[in-house]
């Protein structure tokens, strides 16, 4: 089974990504460069972490325009799947991928911690290794995580079983929406309606290993071998 992994300038997570591939499930990875138009023969894309083209206008806003996002983008709507981390996830929006948008934190600040998620679908080629309902602890880094929607969007989501991961918060967080972002609903992470293309803030490819402070994102790389690569 073959990972995509696409490189723009300013990806700073795309390492991670192939280290998690190679090294962790033992399966091939290849770098495609955001400037081709050739996605090298990839069971599933990954779009990773990082500031592309510096997050210069918006989070994303360029990238999507990159040569090889056209190429992403006709293979997602051919069913392929596409796992959008962080920066890919603001990608995914800005490239119609995903709905809503990723906008500046509620505090305005740059947020690098772990956090607690809440596995809400197991339905998912990116989630069949979870049990509903299982908290993860995993890393965010990221200024623009905050994901928006307008109602209608949010309640479709919700109602089509799309929200994936949400934001737990502890047992201080009498907030029912807690979220270190202030995204709305705690949503962390959604997918598409044919539920090939999943984007989330936090980033599973980092926490792969306990003894780098989790491998609670392991089985996310896991799912999708066992759903694609069988």
């Amino acid at each position: 089974m073959r990972f995509g992994i696409v490189t723009f300038p300013g990806s700073n997570c795309d390492y991670d990504a192939y280290q998690a591939v190679v090294e962790t499930i033992g399966e091939e990875a290849v770098y495609l460069w955001h400037k081709d138009h050739d996605l090298k023969q990839s069971d599933v894309i990954i779009l990773p972490g990082g500031f592309s083209y510096g997050d210069y206008l918006r989070a994303g806003a360029i990238a999507r325009f990159s040569p090889v996002m056209q190429d992403v983008i006709a293979f997602a709507k051919r069913g392929g799947p596409v796992l959008a981390i962080c920066n890919g996830f603001q990608i995914a929006c800005e490239a119609g991928l995903l709905p809503g948008a990723l906008l500046r934190n509620a505090s305005l600040k740059y947020i690098c911690e772990f956090v607690r998620i809440r596995v809400e679908s197991n339905d998912t080629t990116f989630t069949n290794r979870y049990a509903v309902g299982d908290i993860m602890r995993v890393p965010i880094a990221h200024g623009d995580g905050r994901y928006t929607a307008d109602d209608e969007t949010l309640n479709r989501l919700e109602g089509d079983g799309r929200v994936v991961f949400r934001y737990a918060g502890g047992p201080a967080d009498a907030d029912e929406w807690w979220s270190p972002n202030g995204a709305m609903r705690a949503i962390a992470g959604i997918v598409n309606e044919t539920g090939n293309v999943l984007g989330m803030m936090p980033h599973p490819e980092r926490a792969v290993d306990s003894l780098l402070g989790s491998d609670d994102g392991l089985r996310v790389f896991e799912s999708m071998l066992a759903r694609i690569g069988v």
